[in-house]
């Protein structure tokens, strides 16, 4: 595992799971590398949580909201807020509500 462990939860308007997510430091995936050039950040090309989670569902108007969280070794909520790439992809996906741990 790498630094942090992230997960991203995509939920629909019922708060019914769609899909979930995990940050990768070894896979890559070429909608992460467009949406990180998209925004200056060209060496963001493995798979952040968020992204991953916007790949295992197929139609992208379902999602109403995703919940992002990341926690310390000891347990405790820290912050969580996606990055320039990651809020880019998000807003491609139409995702609105953007809920992160802190």
């Amino acid at each position: 595992m790498g630094k942090h462990h992230i997960t991203a939860l995509l939920y629909d308007k019922r708060n019914r799971l769609l899909a979930v997510g995990q940050n990768s430091y070894v896979v890559t995936h070429p909608f992460m590398a467009k949406c990180g050039a998209a925004v200056g950040e060209p060496d963001k090309v493995f798979l952040h949580a968020e992204v991953a989670a916007l790949l295992k569902v197929r139609n992208w108007s379902r999602i109403n909201k995703i919940v992002i969280t990341r926690y310390t070794k000891d347990g405790c909520p820290a912050l969580a807020k996606p990055c320039k790439a990651c809020a880019h992809a998000l807003a491609l996906a139409g995702v609105k509500n953007i809920y992160y741990t802190q």
